[in-house]
């Protein structure tokens, strides 16, 4: 099901055709670095670079009988070149090219994670700014708390965003690895200076000490980073989840013209976008814990993580490019109802209150906990019976030998709440 709507870009990136390019660009590159240090001619080396090729079909066929991928690689690489390709893969391991083929199809998939990070900054920003100074009602435990404004749900996503760009840029980093030190790292039938200038040439880092594999906390990380911005695209998500309920009705996800909720119900329209991204943070957070189960191996090296990974890691990936394409696209074209939180705003009663007469009467001289007792014992009142706090407040005899009518209308004036929300965005906002 998720095939049909990836993104083309990433889906083509952990294509086989693409995964086998990378493998022969790793090491066509250590051939030039050879032939560099004299140890392969040139001649041969213009043979490798003009006829090296593969087919993914011969690939699969060679690896049916094989039952090795690197080596059925090898040799279909071999029926291209002939003879001089008994110049390639000289001194290396299969993990020399798989890893560092890996990590260079790693860091690119960032570089369109990133790309998206920044698109949905882009509109997260527009949305706060948007939505500033529209009044709601604040939720905790899904129960009214205190009024804020629509536009800091977008200020609070939007700085987790840019986290969240921070942490990919350093998974980024982590990944950008390359590895040709041979069979145990030892760099026994390979110079040295192979790896450095390879490396250079691939626009990565050598690894500074491997196994027979680039370590697998460098994988965990980056497949960590993913499955945090999976969880950030659930939280918005969940949030556009409970504000769509009926009995909220605050904002809902686009409803395209001709879409369908229910095949029972005519009527419904249900946040199924964002209730898709909920279901495959699931996935990616999974796939995460794959990736640290994979740290450990046996001594210097087993393949147990290279099943894992040929799932987890174009998954994960593609999984991430689509959540944010997705919810993008959803926060872009988000309707929102600035009247229904006006209204819902009043269904508690103006209970959101409490605190500030709390504070109030133990400004006058009552205890906290005597002060405490009465605003609850208000409360309850009002919301059982269904009447104004406000109007409890003024006629309750405790409460107005401490506060005077102008001082409990005064205290339900909405613009307390927001009086520092020029504040909070200039913190947001204000250095960028």
């Amino acid at each position: 099901m998720i095939s049909r709507y990836t993104r083309q870009e990433m889906g083509r990136l952990w294509e086989p055709e693409n995964k086998f390019q990378k493998w022969l660009d790793v090491e066509i590159a250590v051939c030039e670095v050879w032939a560099e240090l004299g140890r392969i001619p040139k001649k041969p080396l213009e043979v490798i670079k003009q006829k090296a090729g593969f087919e993914v079909k011969r690939i699969d066929e060679i690896e049916a009988v094989v039952k090795h991928d690197v080596i059925a690689f090898l040799t279909s690489v071999a029926e291209k070149i002939g003879p001089e390709s008994r110049y390639v893969h000289k001194g290396l391991t299969s993990s020399d090219i798989v890893d560092t083929a890996q990590s260079l199809l790693m860091k690119e998939a960032s570089g369109l994670i990133i790309r998206d990070l920044r698109k949905l900054i882009t509109v997260l920003r527009e949305k706060a700014f948007k939505y500033k100074n529209t009044a709601c009602i604040g939720r905790s435990h899904g129960v009214h708390a205190e009024p804020m404004t629509f536009g800091l749900k977008f200020a609070l996503w939007y700085e987790e965003a840019k986290r969240n760009l921070e942490r990919m840029e350093r998974a980024k980093k982590t990944i950008s690895i390359g590895k040709f030190s041979g069979a145990v790292g030892t760099f026994s039938n390979i110079p040295v200076e192979i790896e450095e200038k390879v490396c250079k040439k691939l626009g990565l880092k050598p690894e500074p000490i491997a196994t027979q594999v680039v370590q697998r906390d460098r994988h965990a990380e980056y497949l960590s980073t993913l499955s945090i911005i999976a969880a950030s695209v659930e939280k918005i998500a969940v949030e556009i989840r409970h504000l769509q309920r009926t009995e909220v009705l605050e904002a809902e996800e686009p409803f395209a013209k001709g879409q369908k909720g229910s095949s029972a119900m005519p009527h419904k329209r249900n946040p199924v976008g964002c209730e898709n991204l909920s279901g495959l943070a699931r996935v990616v957070r999974a796939n995460a814990l794959a990736s640290v189960e994979n740290i450990a191996l046996w001594h210097e090296r087993d393949i147990s993580h290279s099943s894992v990974e040929r799932i987890i890691i174009p998954d994960s990936t593609i999984l991430v490019d689509y959540m944010l394409y997705r919810v993008t696209n959803i926060l872009s074209e988000l309707q929102v109802y600035p009247e229904k939180m006006k209204e819902n705003i009043g269904r508690s009663y103006g209970l959101y209150n409490s605190q500030n007469i709390l504070i109030k009467l133990t400004e006058k001289g009552m205890t906290r906990e005597d002060a405490y007792a009465l605003v609850q014992k208000n409360a309850m009142t009002s919301w059982k019976k269904k009447k104004e706090f406000k109007g409890l407040l003024l006629k309750d005899k405790q409460v107005r030998k401490y506060l005077s009518s102008k001082e409990i209308n005064e205290t339900f004036d909405l613009k307390h709440y927001f009086k520092n929300i020029d504040y909070i965005f200039k913190r947001v906002f204000g250095r960028d």
